[in-house]
C-alpha cells in the first residue's frame, strides 16, 4: 500500500468501525473468522518497508511495542464496554455504549501521544505501526466479546436449570 493512500485507508477503516460499533450487531459465536481482518492487517503491516526506523531501532521497537500493547488494551476495554444481550430467539447481540466512545477517544489520544513522543525523539513511525495497533485492537476486541458472549449465555436459548 502506498504511503499517500495508507493514512486515508486507516482513517476510513477506523471511521467505519466507530460507526458500526454503535449499531446492534449479531455476534457469530460459532464463527472462526474473527481473526481474519487482524491477520490481514498484520500481514500487510509486516510487508511494509520501514516498520522499524533503522536509525533508532531500540526506540522504534519500543514505540511499536507500546503501540501494540495500547491496541490490545483499547480493544479489551472496547469489548468490556460493549453491551451484550440475547434476544428471544437466542441470538447474541452486541452494541457499543457511550463508554465505548470514551474508550475510543482515550485510545486515540494515547496513540497520538506515542506519535508525539516519536516525533520528539526523531523516530520515524510509518503507517505499518498504526496497522499493527489496529490489528491488535480488533483481535483483542473480538476475543473478549466472543468470550463474554459465550460465558453465561445458555444453550438452546433457555436458562440453565429452568
Amino acid at each position: 500500500m502506498s504511503g499517500p493512500l495508507t493514512v486515508p485507508a486507516i482513517v476510513a477503516l477506523v471511521a467505519l468501525l466507530v460507526v458500526r460499533q454503535m449499531k446492534p450487531q449479531k455476534v457469530a459465536s460459532g464463527s472462526r473468522r474473527w481473526w481474519v481482518v487482524p491477520a490481514v492487517l498484520t500481514f500487510v503491516a509486516l510487508r511494509e518497508p520501514g516498520l522499524v526506523d533503522a536509525g533508532h531501532r531500540v526506540a522504534s521497537v519500543g514505540l511499536l511495542t507500546a503501540g501494540v500493547l495500547l491496541g490490545i488494551a483499547t480493544g479489551a476495554a472496547w469489548a468490556w464496554t460493549t453491551r451484550i444481550w440475547t434476544d428471544d430467539s437466542g441470538a447474541i447481540w452486541a452494541r457499543g455504549t457511550k463508554a465505548t466512545g470514551a474508550v475510543w477517544a482515550g485510545g486515540m489520544v494515547l496513540r497520538l501521544g506515542l506519535m508525539g513522543i516519536g516525533l520528539l525523539i526523531g523516530v520515524h513511525q510509518g503507517a505499518a505501526g498504526a496497522m499493527l495497533t489496529v490489528a491488535a485492537m480488533l483481535l483483542a476486541r473480538s476475543a473478549v466479546v466472543l468470550h463474554r458472549a459465550g460465558r453465561g449465555v445458555p444453550s438452546y436459548g433457555v436458562v440453565a436449570g429452568g
